[in-house]
């Protein structure tokens, strides 16, 4: 039997890759002066708030899409960045949603993202001492000086941020989804 698809389902999360895609493009800045090629977006809050209404497979797949498109337009990183973007969004995002799906309140949702942050900042330590050297040609031993001062303050502020602000927008966002019908109650994990 074939299964029936959401096409309003399908819609939100498209809606909501393009939104990413569009901020990610739009709002790229430096955080850390000693290291300009760290760029911070707000992507990750529009792909938590996807998470947090579908579930943790759908951030992820939001994720894996914002991360495609990145890599064939506004990123000089190729198939690295490409990767580095997609492991940095999902390491928020995933434990942000699957604690949220398991404790469905404010608090759930905190303390998933607060996971997620450090989950985020941690696991991008590790994959910017292992990748940088490859694709920038950097000797590994300056990325592990580049560990504690500009890394890890990066991915840490990047993190914060994302959580601060999904935390200030998903109620308005979800309710926003909800009025206009993209977001059945059935599915709506708020």
């Amino acid at each position: 039997m074939k299964k029936n698809v959401n096409v309003k389902k399908l819609a939100t999360l498209a809606m909501l890759v393009a939104m990413a895609y569009v901020v990610a493009a739009l709002f790229r800045f430096s955080l850390v002066p000693a290291a300009p090629f760290l760029k911070y977006d707000p992507k990750d809050v529009i792909i938590a708030i996807g998470g947090f209404l579908f579930g943790p497979v759908e951030g992820a797949m939001i994720a894996a899409v914002v991360a495609l498109l990145e890599m064939v337009t506004v990123s000089t990183t190729g198939w690295w960045g490409c990767a580095m973007n997609f492991i940095s969004s999902a390491t928020f995002v995933v434990p942000a949603a699957l604690l949220y799906r398991k404790h469905h309140t404010f608090k759930g949702a905190l303390l998933g993202l607060v996971i997620g942050a450090c989950l985020t900042t941690g696991t991008m330590l590790l994959w910017n001492w292992l990748v940088v050297p490859i694709y920038q040609g950097t000797p590994r031993d300056a990325v592990a000086d580049m560990l504690l001062p500009v890394f890890l303050p990066f991915n840490g502020a990047k993190s914060a941020i994302n959580a601060v602000l999904t935390i200030l927008v998903y109620k308005p966002v979800a309710r926003a989804l909800r009025h206009a019908r993209l977001v059945p109650r059935s599915e709506e994990k708020t």
